[in-house]
């Protein structure tokens, strides 16, 4: 405790500078290795700059966005696992990108907690790194916050930033999708970044045990798959599955009287969909729009353009389903997953759709 004459320091209420200028030092390599054509991927300014012509647009739209990854962090923390959180966060961006047709160009981050544990933020911008490498996007800066007193010892938690950018008249609006067009869902790589509220709730209760590899898989980037597709014009909408789910999510992308008609039967729900849903006694509807059910990504593509996508998409690594077709809205139904006796372990014929009714 300092005495009254005793001189107060920055370091002494919780904040550390020092730590603040290693960890900088620390993760410039990652930053630079992340560069890509418009910029020299650097830390320390101010801020950033890009060059689009450099980066091979003429006449571009940008595109911004931002998102985190929610409770999943608590997970990382809780297991000491910090390496793989770093590519949730940046996969919620760029894919959110990739779906109105831009191409991700850079990434800022932000990462708030207690006090600074230089080891820590370091293993969780590697993982920012990596998934920016695989997204095609620079890292270019981010702000580290050392907040004593709003986030409890240890704690800490994730914001990101991402920019891309389109030639105009390219961008993906679902304008073009039309009834007969066909829905293709991309598979996930597990529970991606959205409902780690209800798992945890459901493991704190004692109904769940889920490993910590199958927790922490990160969420899949979709990016270099898609981007070639798009700019062959044969995808007319993406969306990208989060929370929502399909019923919430699908219709975002679609024009006025159109619905998507979702058959559940087209794909198996994975062991971890499955697992929850015995767990919590989850109903079709709460299922389906709590997770991405095995869905990271859905795209709709004209009935001809079906195999040519489809075998695009799986060369690119891709695992593809035909789980659907666009139809003409009736009454207020904008989605409807159904799926028939049996499907996904349901006794009864089911459907989920939005509006809820």
């Amino acid at each position: 405790m300092s005495g009254k004459n005793t001189p107060y320091s920055y370091a002494e209420a919780g904040v550390s500078i020092d730590a603040g200028n290693a960890l900088v030092r620390a993760i410039g390599p990652l930053a630079k290795a992340t560069r890509r054509l418009g910029t020299e991927a650097g830390l320390g300014g101010f801020g950033a700059l890009f060059d689009l012509k450099a980066a091979g647009f003429n006449d571009p739209i940008l595109v911004a966005t931002n998102d985190g990854v929610g409770t999943k962090v608590k997970i990382a923390i809780e297991a000491g696992k910090h390496d793989t959180i770093g590519i949730d966060l940046v996969a919620m961006c760029v894919n959110d990108l990739v779906v109105q047709g831009a191409e991700p160009l850079f990434f800022l981050d932000y990462f708030a907690c207690n006090s600074l544990d230089v080891h820590v933020a370091e293993a969780v911008i590697k993982g920012i790194a990596k998934g920016c490498e695989q997204a095609g996007c620079a890292l270019v800066g981010g702000e580290t916050a050392e907040m004593p007193g709003l986030y409890a010892p240890g704690d800490y938690d994730l914001a990101g930033f991402s920019v891309g950018a389109a030639e105009r008249g390219h961008l993906l609006d679902g304008s073009r999708v039309v009834t007969g067009d066909v829905i293709l869902g991309i598979a996930s790589a597990g529970l991606h970044s959205n409902g780690y509220s209800l798992v945890r709730r459901l493991i704190s209760d004692g109904r769940l045990a889920l490993d910590i590899d199958t927790l922490l898989t990160p969420t899949k980037i979709y990016v270099k798959s898609l981007l070639p597709e798009i700019k062959a014009g044969r995808i007319k909408a993406l969306s990208h599955i989060t929370g929502g789910g399909l019923t919430e999510n699908v219709p975002r992308v679609l024009p006025p009287q159109t619905c998507a008609h979702i058959n559940a039967g087209r794909w198996v729900l994975p062991e971890v969909f499955q697992a929850l849903r015995q767990a919590g006694g989850l109903v079709p509807f709460e299922l389906v729009r709590t997770f991405n059910c095995g869905i990271g990504m859905v795209a709709v593509v004209a009935a001809a353009d079906v195999a040519a996508t489809t075998e695009a998409l799986i060369a690119s690594g891709e695992t593809v389903f035909e789980i659907g077709c666009i139809e003409a809205q009736v009454d207020t139904v904008v989605c409807a997953v159904k799926g028939a006796r049996g499907t996904w372990g349901y006794e009864e014929a089911w459907v989920a759709q939005h509006p809820h009714g």
